[in-house]
């Protein structure tokens, strides 16, 4: 019996190893209510929408979604504990191919997520209020989907959110009110949906870069907005009355207002804005603006479309002294009188794009528009112009003489 000990110890120590290694293996593993969640999310997708090529095609549970290596479990992301305890599920992040299901309230047992991208696909149904769990998620991308229902309140206990787009959707109802508590927001898009009610006073959130509630139903009033915002942008809307609270973001880059009922006077204010880039008024009610102020040094401004208002009056004279403007679009509104000779300067220099058909503008041309509009863009057409018909600029024709002259008469 004792020669037999010296072979039985080794085998019984090979053993001990093993079985301590397995239990390394499971301490390490993902945490089981991660996995029945993942398993959830996936059993939620059709599996005719999951092409081979694709992330889901790649989740095989037969494996250890934090433990697995390669080509498997595409789109997870995991925690790397220090201590002997289970990995966490902190971030997916779906290729939009167009996976076809809904969003499982299963997603709230993954209380470690950081990320939640789920961008460019078909999910349908709503938004389950059970994302309230997911207090560390910083991203929240469900754009481009086919989402219903209304915005939960339940994501406005998501504090750490930086950034949330649920644009191109079919949400309906209105924006949380409490939505401006979620203070470490720097993007926020809510286009393409159905949203409807009054923009909410968003001034708490004092760290929102991008601001976009393009193509949706709001209407009202623009309210106070946050002062470090860099994009807005409210097109596709029925906002009315003034713009002037944009006066106040000093940081603005890009402002789209277009497709609204915004009415009253563009101040040089919002012109003049020192970092304004891109402008874009169009399709409004705005009947004058202002230029008395604007200095060309003080403003980075390069593009102002301003087509379909009620402008009226003379084109103004002082917009050439903004010296990076290269695109102008007053198409289709009532300016009259003739073309400034400054805008012949400005046209031989650096101006680029420049609309100003269906207008009533007079007169002869200045000379730079008839030896300079070959390398420029644009129309003078359906004015009331001496315009050549074999100046690029001029094709189209010009209104009817009896037009002009109902016009004239109606100015006086």
């Amino acid at each position: 019996m004792a020669r037999l000990l010296p072979s039985i110890f080794p085998l019984c120590f090979h053993y001990i190893i093993v079985l301590s290694f397995v239990a390394t293996v499971i301490h390490s593993s993902t945490l089981d209510s991660d996995i029945q969640a993942l398993r959830s999310l996936r059993h939620a997708i059709d599996p005719t929408s999951i092409s081979p090529t694709s992330f889901l095609s790649s989740w095989d549970f037969m494996v250890d979604p934090c433990g697995s290596t390669g080509e498997q479990f595409l789109g997870i992301l995991c925690s790397n504990p220090l201590d002997n305890v289970s990995s966490r599920i902190i971030a997916i992040d779906l290729d939009g191919v167009e996976y076809d299901g809904f969003l499982t309230p299963s997603i709230g047992n993954l209380s470690e997520l950081t990320i939640l991208n789920l961008s460019k696909n078909k999910f349908r149904r709503t938004i389950p209020g059970t994302i309230s769990n997911l207090k560390k998620l910083t991203t929240l991308s469900l754009a481009d989907n086919y989402l219903t229902g209304t915005i939960p309140d339940e994501i406005t206990l998501l504090k750490n959110l930086e950034r949330l787009d649920i644009s191109g959707n079919r949400i309906s109802g209105s924006v949380p009110v409490n939505i401006s508590g979620l203070r470490s927001l720097n993007y926020l898009s809510l286009s393409g949906n159905a949203l409807t009610g009054t923009i909410p006073d968003l001034t708490g959130l004092w760290q929102l870069k991008t601001l976009d509630l393009s193509a949706n139903q709001f209407y009202g009033y623009l309210p106070n907005l946050p002062v470090r915002l860099t994009t807005l942008s409210l097109n596709h809307n029925i906002l009315s009355g003034h713009i002037s609270p944009v006066k106040k973001l000093k940081n603005l880059v890009r402002l789209d207002v277009s497709d609204n009922r915004f009415s009253g006077l563009i101040s040089d204010d919002i012109l003049s804005l020192p970092r304004l880039v891109y402008l874009n008024i169009s399709n409004n009610r705005f009947d004058g603006i202002e230029t008395f102020k604007i200095s060309g040094r003080e403003t980075q401004l390069q593009v102002l479309d301003a087509e379909n208002n009620q402008f009226h009056g003379r084109l103004p004279t002082k917009l050439v002294t903004i010296q990076n403007l290269t695109q102008i679009n007053f198409a289709h509104n009532q300016f009259s009188g003739p073309i400034p000779r400054e805008y012949g300067e400005r046209l031989e220099r650096s101006w680029r794009i420049l609309y100003l058909d269906n207008n009533f503008l007079s007169g002869h041309l200045p000379p730079e528009f008839i030896t300079h509009t070959r390398r420029v863009r644009g129309s003078l057409s359906r004015n009331c112009l001496r315009c050549p018909t074999i100046i690029p600029l001029c094709r189209g024709g010009q209104r009817p003489f009896s037009e002009c002259l109902r016009q004239t008469n109606g100015s006086k």
